[in-house]
């Protein structure tokens, strides 16, 4: 009888204390659900794996066990094959989004399951992205994080290197062309988003779906550290798209341009700086989700 196969690609920091546990856990479900589970943390050692015919064909999904860093990774490499979550970061934005409970049991028990939805990833050159991209500063604070990263990234991490970015950070003109329609759209910060989660749970584009074809465009005309106060103001709120200078759209094929290069971040890891092209992969991804009713 063919065994039928689960890899799961392990976060280093993710095999002590509580995460530990849960992924312990969830090898144990695994095993107990009739599932032969594999674990990698090294991504070569995976990736070659992968590349035997008989393991691969017998593969159910690949897992991340992590935050949305591992997600990203996997997704950028292995795009073409079927994802399951088990959240052991920070965030966990792409969790949170399809309600997958922080519990190893209830992960395997998900996998057995078998239900599975189709999203959309986003596309910058070679680099696909699950959540969103950025230009501007909310991408400053992330080139700073990383370029002073020391370890984990935890949510105090944020506050230094936002603090040196309202300081700092220039705010040059974005131009936005959509769907190679001739007259471009301006701005000083831009965010355009496949999911609605954003980083500390921040409502920037509530109306982002995953899976229609399209990504959804906040664009911020103003430039100042007075004006990201402002902005993020009104975000919480709730209020920011009813606001004069913040516009709202949606399109399929983006092109950012700016006179100074500007930073770009995709799903929280910096991605290089404009100009850059931008356009949404329909149905790309397929991932496991909770059945409906099921515990969240």
């Amino acid at each position: 009888m063919d065994q039928k196969w689960v890899v799961i690609q392990r976060n280093p920091r993710a095999g002590s204390g509580r995460r530990g546990a849960r992924l312990r856990e969830f090898v144990r479900e695994l095993k107990a659900c009739g599932f032969t589970p594999r674990l990698f943390s090294d991504r070569a050692r995976l990736d070659e794996r992968l590349q035997q015919p008989e393991f691969r064909d017998n593969l159910v999904c690949l897992v991340a066990a992590g935050g949305d860093g591992t997600i990203s990774d996997l997704v950028n490499r292995h795009h073409d094959l079927p994802l399951a979550v088990l959240p052991l970061g920070t965030e966990n934005l792409l969790a949170r989004h399809l309600k997958i409970p922080c519990s190893g049991k209830a992960v395997a028990e998900m996998i057995a399951a078998g239900c599975t939805r189709q999203l959309d990833l986003g596309c910058i050159g070679e680099m696909r992205f699950v959540q969103m991209v950025s230009v501007g500063f909310d991408a400053d604070v992330i080139h700073r994080l990383h370029a002073e990263r020391s370890g984990t990234i935890g949510k105090l991490s944020y506050f230094q290197p936002i603090w040196q970015s309202l300081r700092k950070y220039g705010y040059p003109e974005l131009r936005l062309t959509i769907d190679e329609k001739p007259q471009p759209l301006t701005g000083r910060l831009l965010v355009i988003a496949n999911l609605p989660e954003y980083a500390f749970h921040l409502p920037v584009v509530r109306s982002a779906c995953g899976d229609d074809g399209q990504l959804d465009v906040r664009l911020f005309k103003r430039g100042s550290a007075f004006q990201m106060i402002r902005y993020v103001g009104n975000v919480l709120l709730r209020r920011h798209e009813w606001l004069a200078d913040v516009t709202a759209v949606r399109g399929s094929r983006f092109r950012i341009e700016s006179d100074v290069p500007a930073p770009i971040q995709i799903d929280g890891d910096p991605a290089g700086w404009t100009p850059v092209e931008i356009k949404v992969l329909p149905g790309e991804l397929k991932v496991f989700v909770p059945a409906e009713g099921s515990a969240s």
